[in-house]
């Protein structure tokens, strides 16, 4: 049997990367839920946003503002268990406003500039995969650091 596919959705568990730990302690909203959906060769980092204090008091209406920051992923020559990345968007979507849907807003969004010459099979973004099988993917990204661990899920629905 061959290796398992890296293709899929996962919901990050845990994480040491202070860049992701980071994003907790902004004192006006929360992180509810981190994903990865990879569809090669495009993988979209997923962050489903909350306000703190529904955080904090689970029964309120739900709000969820969601950030997709979209890359295009790459092998890299001689080195099987990494991934390059080049960075090419960010959107904000707002998911639900006081428990309704909120699909007939906007989204807001932004493209990355192309820097010339760098591409994700050489240039500086990477992560390099430590074990993947059919439900879990654990990788150690290059900069700023820190190791993830995702467990397979089939949807990322807040």
């Amino acid at each position: 049997a061959g290796a398992a596919p890296l293709e899929g959705i996962w919901r990050m568990v845990w994480t040491t990367a202070v860049d992701v730990l980071n994003l907790g302690a902004n004192p006006v909203v929360a992180p509810a839920a981190i994903y990865q959906k990879i569809d090669p060769p495009t993988a979209i980092n997923i962050i489903d946003f909350v306000p703190r204090l529904q955080s904090l008091l689970p029964g309120l209406p739900a709000n969820v503002l969601r950030a997709d920051v979209t890359t295009t992923a790459y092998s890299r020559v001689n080195m099987p268990g990494r991934v390059g990345l080049v960075f090419n968007s960010v959107s904000l979507q707002p998911v639900e406003v006081l428990g309704m849907a909120a699909d007939a807003l906007p989204p807001l969004g932004i493209n990355f500039p192309k820097i010339p010459g760098a591409d994700g099979s050489s240039g500086p973004g990477y992560f390099d995969i430590l074990y993947l099988d059919e439900g879990m993917l654990i990788y150690k990204q290059n900069d700023p650091g820190g190791y993830f661990v995702l467990a397979k899920v089939d949807d990322c629905d807040p």
